[in-house]
């Protein structure tokens, strides 16, 4: 049984487009400046961050266990120092597999719900050792990064990490930069992930890493947040007006987003599952 459902979630993951726990060759992986001391990994589509200090490194999701190995290497040939701290931004596998490569010498935290999801489903990762419900300072080497939970939004255990003398952010999968979000929202909390980008927008920063594609700003959680809820009120007010899934997803108009990444992909699975939760909450109670 055990091993029907980690085929069924490699499949499942390769149609979905991730990496998870596939070899990239050298040419799909890269580390690259972010400010100061903090940096930026790729593998392939998927990116994590890492931060070097005196005291040695604290780094982000490790993507999978080949990545992480590779990074780990990387990071002692370039910057010879130690990982002391890893973070899960979430529990999902195809960002934090492969947490065990650096769990013999690093903590390793994440949010209080996204160490059950991690034991419930048998993640390929290290188990988190320290967890938190709302908040989180890690110290080192004179730094101090913000971990923060901003409520459910595209799992119900994301977390943002901040870093203040950088003036930056790393959030995965829910504040996607210029590009839609993925699918048809599965597993998500649409009204509660629209409530954390009104949060995320409260914060004071510059830089936005996200977990998929190119460096952002703060301007680009506003731009999600609007995507949102405009497609959030397009699909309610036709749903509510009697029209079938099929005829909201010919009549909802979102042309401005036409630039952003997966827009043709995704759009209809985006209407699908945007129409989803609306017929859940128009349900009579």
């Amino acid at each position: 049984m055990i091993q029907a459902r980690t085929a069924l979630t490699l499949v499942l993951a390769l149609l979905a487009g991730y990496s998870f726990g596939l070899a990239q060759p050298a040419s799909q992986r890269q580390i690259m400046p972010i400010k100061g001391e903090l940096y930026r990994f790729r593998n392939a589509d998927h990116f994590s961050v890492f931060l070097v200090t005196p005291a040695g490194i604290l780094a982000t999701d490790p993507i999978d266990a080949d990545a992480a190995r590779w990074l780990k290497a990387e990071l002692a040939k370039r910057f010879a120092k130690p990982v002391r701290y890893l973070i899960y931004s979430h529990d999902h596998a195809d960002h934090i597999s492969g947490g065990e490569v650096f769990a013999d010498g690093a903590v390793v935290i994440a949010h209080d719900y996204a160490k059950a999801a991690i034991l419930r489903e048998r993640r390929p990762t290290a188990v988190p050792e320290v967890t938190f419900s709302e908040r989180l300072t890690v110290e080192l080497g004179g730094k101090k990064v913000e971990l923060i939970y901003l409520g459910k939004n595209h799992s119900d255990n994301s977390i943002v990490v901040r870093f203040p003398d950088e003036r930056a952010v790393f959030a995965v999968d829910f504040i996607p930069v210029k590009s839609l979000p993925f699918r048809d929202f599965p597993d998500a909390y649409v009204d509660e992930w629209i409530e954390s980008l009104k949060r995320a927008e409260a914060f004071d920063f510059d830089i936005l890493a996200p977990g998929h594609g190119e460096l952002g700003r703060k301007e680009d959680v506003r731009a999600m947040r609007i995507y949102m809820q405009e497609l959030r009120d397009q699909v309610t007010q036709l749903l509510r007006s009697g029209r079938a899934v099929d005829e909201v997803k010919q009549l909802v108009t979102m042309e401005k987003y036409s630039s952003w990444g997966n827009y043709k992909q995704y759009l209809p699975l985006n209407i699908e599952g945007m129409a989803r939760h609306v017929q859940t909450q128009l349900k009579p109670k």
